[in-house]
């Protein structure tokens, strides 16, 4: 029976677009009681990435948001900036903080995929007192990232270069999205991908996306350099999660030592069996390592 027939498209989920900072309405869900949490998608994904896993959360006894970040799905695009500061994490961890508060939420954990990893990593650096929990799903941070690449990194990573400083980049993906993108609807389920190939399909979608990959090559990896040198670190709890068909371990070893040196306390891990895509691929291990993180934490 498929999600739509039964039922169990974001069951007891409100659907919202509320405006955060001043002029940036993000689009999402919410839903369930108890400890909030914020589940941030990665690229190309939208919220509805989550739909298998917020539910599970909400019945676990959370308080569960989705946003689309800036930039994608529905959420906000505003006109990029020559300097790409509108479309850093730094930006958008200020939305993630300023929807929290619009929802009524003072404190929040906060998870994240891919991208979203990173504005999860921002949201606990630069709002310390309202985060009281940091899951980051198939990431480090972005300055470790960046100083760790080499040969293996860029042929497996290329497009983080083609998106972040080909001036072409633009046009071969709004020439074809869908052949560029290459959705699998099986594993995703058919309402995930009409959403996120609506969202794609949308040039300013397009562009607001390859922003987040400028920022990601400038003003990111500079906030991050900053924090580092100031002794800053992540005071919340914090978990690392990856997907054992990924490359997460191979490129870095153990991910969490590659983030202990930017959290106050010990790093907790998680391996879900899954290819990178894991809230869609193994929503189930997705949800009982967050839930099982977050109910020792809060």
């Amino acid at each position: 029976m498929s999600e739509e027939a039964d039922g169990a498209w974001f069951p007891g989920f409100e659907e919202w677009d509320v405006e955060g900072q001043p002029g940036v309405v993000l689009h999402g869900r919410s839903g369930g009681s108890g400890p909030a949490v914020v589940l941030l998608h990665g690229h190309p994904r939208t919220h509805t990435t989550w739909h298998r896993v917020a539910p599970a959360l909400a019945a676990a006894g959370f308080t569960v948001v989705c946003p689309d970040l800036r930039g994608y799905g529905r959420s906000a695009k505003p006109e990029p900036d020559a300097a790409h500061l509108r479309y850093c994490d730094r930006a958008m961890a200020a939305d993630v903080a300023a929807l929290m508060t619009a929802l009524g939420h003072g404190r929040f954990a906060v998870a994240g995929h891919d991208r979203g990893a990173y504005v999860a990593f921002r949201t606990a650096m630069d709002f310390p007192d309202r985060v009281a929990a940091l899951v980051a799903c198939d990431g480090v941070p972005i300055l470790e990232a960046l100083e760790r690449t080499d040969a293996v990194f860029a042929s497996r990573w290329w497009h983080w270069f083609f998106f972040g400083s080909s001036p072409h980049a633009e046009r071969v993906i709004n020439a074809d999205p869908l052949a560029w993108y290459r959705f699998d609807e099986s594993s995703m389920g058919a309402r995930n991908h009409a959403d996120a190939v609506a969202a794609v399909s949308d040039p300013r979608t397009v562009l607001a996306m390859l922003e987040d990959y400028r920022a990601g090559l400038t003003r990111d990896p500079e906030h991050d350099a900053a924090d580092r040198a100031a002794g800053r670190r992540v005071r919340a709890p914090v978990q690392t999660v990856w997907s054992c068909y990924d490359d997460t371990a191979a490129l870095y070893g153990d991910p969490a030592a590659v983030w202990e040196p930017w959290c106050a306390g010990p790093v907790r891990s998680a391996v879900v069996d899954s290819g990178h895509h894991m809230a869609e691929e193994a929503p189930g291990e997705v949800a009982a390592a967050l839930e099982a993180f977050l109910k020792e934490v809060l």
